[in-house]
């Protein structure tokens, strides 16, 4: 269902990818170990491949897994299209 959504909002022409964006869980390595922190891209920003999110800036490739999304929302109207369920702890 994730993978549908994203690759709709990409391709459909009824929707702009710019106007929205996906947050995610981005782990971090501290000196206590690794946090967890959300962070946001906008999906104009975004391909997809196999089973992760694939962000391309400044000639650097990051690759995010499916499964750290935990929202994709309408920047425009806040309106939440997809939000993950079950527990999901912050750092």
């Amino acid at each position: 269902m994730l993978k549908e959504l994203i690759n709709k909002i990409l391709w459909h022409p009824d929707y702009s990818p710019e106007d929205y964006e996906i947050v995610y869980l981005h782990r971090e390595e501290s000196e206590r170990g690794y946090d967890n922190i959300k962070k946001r891209i906008s999906m104009d920003r975004i391909s997809i491949k196999g089973s992760f999110i694939i962000l391309e800036r400044n000639y650097e490739i990051t690759s995010i897994p499916l499964h750290r999304i935990l929202e994709i929302r309408n920047k425009k109207t806040g309106e939440v299209l997809y939000r993950k369920s079950g527990r999901v702890t912050y750092g």
